[in-house]
């Protein structure tokens, strides 16, 4: 930020409106108690409430419209590239959910049962969607007769439920907000293509929306999602250097086709059976938004999805003219397509501070007598802290430079993060002790894709295996468990 006054580093009149005054209550220190950090945050910020339900949650309006901002974007590019929304059912009679046998074993232990419809017991037990393959399929195969019906790209934005044993607010619900793409392709090819271009939007949405760098992987047998020939994901590191998974896109091949009888004719006259993909990204993406930008003071938003991406603050709003300025600020942003609050109420100046500080608002204007007297305001931002005076006259050059500005610091500051908590390993003395020396980080080795090697990680060094880089490097090495010969790249992580 620059202005023709220096950078304020120690503004003494603007400190001195804060001191005495009332701040937010304090959050738990990131490296004291990162758990309890990150709960604190969720609900001081007012992002998320706990129902009466164990593992269900309220999605707070703050916390909703960071959601609907990401919902908004997302769903641009997927309609873009060809897709439709539609919506199903959220019931799955158990007869079509049996059909395909290792999908539903995979999800059994996390299904919710519905048994009574009002009073009377029903025939058959339905199932609360976990996820909707089964529905999508039933559905294909009413409307797929012919090659000249696919490919079929369909969507929908909805809520599952899984009946999960512990859960943490936004990563680990019981029921959650998701949106999953559901595609009929009539060559193997074709699926595949789509499952990593799916891939690719997940990956460039949370690099260019969420300022979070991300690895793009396939996942091992071990790991996949029930029922899919392969899945692929994207992998990002938060703060306290423990992966989280922020989505997967998945390749079924044709095994739910051949399930659910459903085939077209292809323009060799024959009988075929559609190969078929999935893929979802959900709620846990504002988790690890959190985890992965968020400090001390509390949230740090991505402009791009922040709800508020500039508070104004009226100084001396009691003097004459300060509101109005106030709200001409706030009129011209609008106007010039920023997501912005005037905040005008009557607490204390820095009460308002701290508390649009811990909501993670990237930018703060504040406009008083002697700024007007001055033709300037006041910005701070939120990621560094960094303070200045701004012509009145260069307000929203300057506000949409500084929002791309702070973008790009999240990320490159995320990316720093990966980067120093990224190693190489040939041995599993070696992999244990990089773990356990940085309490996580992602540990790069080679692989002989074996299930007991993997099985192995977990036991003996506490890591699960998170992809197999879609990038690999052909270069031969040892499995650091058995030591065999091999050339796959895994990356491990806690």
């Amino acid at each position: 930020m620059t202005s023709e006054r220096p950078i304020f580093e120690s503004i003494q009149e603007r400190k001195t409106m804060a001191k005495d005054q009332r701040q937010v209550d304090a959050i738990t220190a990131r490296d004291v108690d990162f758990t309890q950090w990150f709960t604190d945050v969720c609900k001081k910020a007012e992002l998320i409430d706990y129902s009466s339900v164990k593992g269900m949650f309220i999605y707070r309006p703050y916390g909703y419209a960071i959601w609907e901002n990401m919902q908004k974007e997302l769903d641009r590019q997927f309609k873009a590239t060809g897709h439709e929304n539609v919506a199903m059912p959220m019931l799955i009679p158990e007869s079509l959910l049996q059909k395909e046998k290792d999908h539903v074993e995979g999800f059994a232990p996390e299904c919710a049962w519905v048994t009574y419809g009002g009073s009377e017991k029903l025939e058959e037990r339905y199932c609360i969607r976990p996820t909707s393959e089964t529905l999508f399929c039933e559905h294909y195969k009413n409307i797929i007769h012919s090659h000249r019906d696919l490919p079929k790209l369909y969507n929908q934005w909805c809520s599952v439920l899984r009946w999960e044993k512990t859960s943490r607010p936004f990563l680990r619900h019981r029921e959650f907000l998701w949106q999953e793409g559901h595609t009929m392709h009539a060559t193997a090819q074709e699926a595949v293509e789509e499952t990593v271009r799916m891939l690719n939007v997940y990956a460039d949405f949370c690099e260019n929306y969420l300022a979070m760098p991300v690895t793009r992987g396939r996942k091992t047998d071990k790991e996949k999602f029930s029922g899919a020939e392969d899945t692929y994901c994207v992998e990002c590191m938060m703060h306290d250097r423990k992966a989280l998974q922020a989505g997967t896109s998945h390749y079924f091949g044709d095994g739910f086709a051949k399930a659910f009888d459903i085939t077209f004719t292809g323009a060799d006259n024959q009988l075929h059976h559609p190969h078929q993909t999935s893929w979802g990204v959900s709620t846990r993406l504002i988790g690890g938004i959190i985890m992965t930008h968020g400090d001390d003071n509390g949230l740090v938003l991505p402009p791009r999805v922040a709800p508020i991406q500039v508070v104004v603050l009226p100084i001396a709003q009691h003097k004459p003219g300060v509101i109005e300025a106030a709200q001409g600020l706030k009129d011209r942003l609008e106007k010039a397509g920023v997501r912005v609050k005037l905040d005008d109420s009557d607490k204390a100046p820095g009460w308002k501070f701290a508390e649009y500080e811990m909501r993670g608002v990237p930018l703060r204007v504040e406009i008083g007598p002697k700024d007007m007297e001055k033709e300037q305001c006041y910005i701070a931002r939120r990621d560094t802290g960094e303070k200045a005076f701004v012509p009145l006259a260069e307000l929203e050059s300057t506000v949409a430079k500084l929002l791309d500005e702070i973008h790009d610091n999240m990320f490159a500051m995320a990316r720093k993060n990966l980067e120093d908590n990224f190693f190489t390993a040939e041995t599993l003395e070696e992999v244990k002790e990089l773990v356990e020396k940085n309490s996580g980080g992602f540990v790069h080795t080679k692989w002989c894709g074996s299930l007991d090697c993997e099985l192995a990680m977990k036991e003996k060094v506490g890591v699960t295996s998170r992809c197999m880089p879609l990038d690999q490097s052909g270069a031969a090495g040892k499995c650091p468990v058995c030591g065999k010969e091999c050339t796959t790249d895994i990356i491990w992580g806690v």
